[in-house]
């Protein structure tokens, strides 16, 4: 049964007031609130069990390590990835996609060809803009229409032996919008030989993931966005691949041996998991992991579409509200503006006063923004904690922001 009152019995930060106001949190795709279990996992680490991980043979670290690698196979699990060493720790997606596109460089030539799309992240830009500076390859874009849905016919024109990687987002941070990862892959698969990378950061929070399934070669997310602490997250990737690209960083834990004339490196995972790992991040992951199967993701998922369809038909209903994306299929965004008022920042503010807490700006999307010709939105986020009176009282917020504002 799907107990919602129990599920936000279990966020102690929901209870308090911001500005003599209830919190109404709805800035869910920047990061979430962490439930008591969650909250419990990190503390007992430090409280009982705070001890470096492997190679320690006193009992602290064999529990540290116990407690670690445990977390692992839980997310080998909710991923369906086919082995616990293609799942890597990292600090978030931003480091994870980093890292793929460091530890390709030796495998991308001049003039090969790397392909992201319109809704990417500036951190599923940037690092692809990097390595392009590094060995002359090329970087095409998927373009979108004025609904954020991307025009997959660009692939069928532009896929060749030349593309080596495809690389974009399941679903958009700053719309919502959920792109149709199954065909892009398939088409991906059909005309090239490139290697495929899925940013995974919004979309795991709110539906069922299976990499085995979805055949991509790489997939990263972020903890702190489905209830675990800050600093961690996750890089899958297919063995083989692992086994042939070259590490990211180097230095304690990812060798085999070392000496002044060479090194060699220690087998997956621990190749691409240098220095001392975030531990009491990494077992509280696997508590979150916990957290959203308690509930179910079929649960989590049908109550997010149906907070999602109430808050575009109640914010629809105000006039001069934008809402952009509103036709494509989509996922725990709301990302609008008010017509003639002036910043998305100003409503923002308005709405702080009132104890919402959203987000405003371009939410790292600027290309998204440009194609619009606007400076930034407002963005309501969604999660399993949020209720349909918390959406009441947003739209009562934008109204009064409205009226203080025209």
């Amino acid at each position: 049964m799907f107990d919602l009152q129990n599920i936000r019995d279990q966020f102690p930060i929901l209870s308090q007031k911001v500005n003599g106001k209830d919190l109404v949190y709805f800035d869910n795709a920047a990061t979430s609130q962490k439930p008591i279990s969650v909250l419990n996992s990190w503390q007992k680490y430090y409280t009982e069990i705070n001890a470096n991980v492997h190679r320690g043979i006193h009992t602290l670290s064999q529990l540290a390590t116990e407690e670690m690698e445990l977390s692992r196979r839980k997310i080998q699990k909710f991923i369906n990835a086919k082995n616990d060493f293609e799942v890597i720790f990292t600090k978030g997606t931003t480091e994870g996609i980093n890292l793929i596109a460091y530890s390709l460089t030796n495998l991308i030539k001049e003039n090969d060809e790397i392909i992201i799309s319109y809704l990417e992240h500036h951190s599923n830009i940037v690092p692809w803009q990097m390595l392009c500076e590094r060995t002359g390859a090329k970087l095409k874009v998927i373009p979108m229409d004025e609904n954020g849905i991307l025009q997959l016919d660009f692939l069928d024109e532009n896929l060749s032996e030349k593309t080596k990687i495809v690389s974009l987002n399941q679903v958009s941070n700053a719309l919502g919008v959920i792109n149709p990862i199954e065909e892009i892959i398939a088409k991906t698969r059909a005309n090239s030989n490139a290697m495929i990378v899925i940013d995974g950061a919004q979309s795991v929070p709110h539906f069922k993931i299976d990499v085995q399934k979805m055949d991509c070669d790489f997939f990263v997310f972020s903890g702190h966005k489905m209830y675990a602490p800050m600093g961690t997250g996750i890089l899958y990737g297919k063995e083989e691949i692992l086994r042939t690209i070259h590490p990211f960083h180097g230095g304690g834990e990812m060798i085999a041996t070392c000496s002044f004339e060479k090194t060699t490196y220690a087998d997956l995972p621990f190749k691409f998991e240098a220095g001392t790992p975030n531990v009491g991040g990494n077992i509280a992951l696997g508590a979150a992991v916990d957290f959203m199967e308690s509930i179910g993701q079929k649960n989590i998922q049908a109550h997010e579409k149906a907070l999602l369809d109430y808050a575009q038909k109640k914010l629809l209903e105000i006039e001069g509200l934008k809402i952009y994306g509103e036709k494509a299929n989509r996922t725990g965004v709301a990302s609008f503006n008010l017509e003639g008022i002036g910043i998305a920042s100003d409503v923002g503010m308005i709405l702080d006063k009132l104890g919402i807490a959203v987000r405003t700006g371009h939410h790292c999307t600027q290309p998204i923004m440009e194609f619009f010709k606007i400076a930034g939105t407002v963005r309501a986020s969604f999660a399993v904690y949020n209720t349909f009176e918390e959406i009441d009282i947003l739209v009562e917020g934008v109204k009064k922001a409205q009226r203080m504002l025209s």
